[in-house]
């Protein structure tokens, strides 16, 4: 979607005979638990142990949004909103580079807490919605595979590192199976594969960073597949998706089971050994659609993504829009 311009170790065993009698009844208890496993959770991308998903709402990207973050959480009353979601500026570079006045108040924010989480949208090019035809953009994404916008994602690495977010998820070059976007990737997959390889590389050069690097499709084929886009294992870090009320006229289930939807990220996930997340959601084109709402916060217990965060601004919001009263009571109910 748019966004304004301006994610028992060390016991010795006793003998060797023990330790094979050990090994092979640990053997008979991971068969036996995959055997009573629900099918459901088979399809779960890994989570660290005793992790739980960081909740939060985007409700403005500067301070203010800070402001009402504190709002919706008392609102909701049910438990700390500990996921702060921003976005970059994408209309010039110096914004992709992360305007100091836009990210210290959200390192502050980040550091009253230490169990919570920083999630950064960041732009891969500039201007960034601008509607660039397709031949511009192709020509701007084989100018980043050769590596002429590393310094750009050099500085914002360093910048983070010095306001102690050197632990963001960050959301790069979200919804890259669209049409919004000048980083979109339909225009030439492969370099657009080349060049996010490019930016993490970048970015994870800058020593004492610990980056997430966030993979966050459109639901649906949108543009282009978004598997397609997929830059590989080793340059991503969470596999997640943006998954609005839309089109109109489709159920929750429908946004599960259609083609590159929810079931096919979370399937995804699990091949590839990751984690999922989604960094936007919300209503859009049914209304005040309770069901949906319901819908997700129950893929979220099921799936138990790194975070989750819900977009407010209207039409896709529970708390700033007054015409969603069944929706926003689903939300809080859950």
């Amino acid at each position: 979607m748019r966004r304004a311009s301006g994610t028992g170790p060390g016991r010795r065993r006793a003998s060797n005979a023990a330790s094979s009698w050990k090994a092979a009844l640990c053997a008979l208890v991971l068969l036996l638990s995959a055997l009573v496993q629900p099918p459901g959770d088979r399809t779960r991308g890994p989570m660290p142990t005793g992790a739980r998903t960081a909740a939060g709402v985007f409700t403005g990207s500067d301070g203010d949004g800070i402001v009402k973050l504190a709002a919706v959480e008392k609102w909701r009353g049910q438990g700390r909103l500990r996921a702060g979601h921003t976005y970059l500026p994408g209309d010039t570079w110096s914004g992709i580079e992360g305007p100091p006045r836009l990210l210290a108040p959200w390192a502050r924010w980040r550091h009253e807490r230490t169990d919570r989480v920083f999630v950064l949208n960041v732009p891969m090019l500039a201007p960034n919605e601008a509607g660039l035809p397709d031949a511009e953009v192709r020509g701007l994404l084989g100018q980043g595979a050769r590596g002429a916008f590393d310094g750009h994602f050099t500085a914002l690495a360093e910048r983070l590192v010095a306001l102690r977010l050197a632990d963001t998820n960050v959301v790069l070059g979200w919804e890259m199976n669209g049409v919004t976007y000048t980083h979109r990737c339909a225009p030439d997959p492969a370099s657009w594969r080349a060049y996010w390889r490019r930016v993490v590389t970048a970015m994870r050069s800058v020593a004492g960073q610990h980056f997430r690097f966030d993979f966050a499709p459109n639901r649906g084929r949108d543009a282009v597949a978004w598997t397609e886009c997929y830059p590989g294992d080793a340059f991503v870090d969470i596999v997640g998706m943006d998954s609005y009320d839309q089109p109109a006229g489709m159920s929750f289930r429908e946004q599960v089971e259609e083609p590159y939807g929810l079931r096919a990220q979370v399937d995804f996930a699990a091949r590839h050994g990751k984690p999922v997340s989604y960094p936007e959601w919300g209503l859009f084109r049914n209304g005040d659609d309770a069901p949906y709402v319901r819908g997700m916060t129950a893929w979220f217990r099921r799936y138990r993504p790194v975070y989750q965060t819900l977009t407010d601004y209207c039409p896709h919001g529970v708390w700033e829009c007054p015409d969603h009263p069944e929706a926003a009571h689903a939300y809080r109910a859950r």
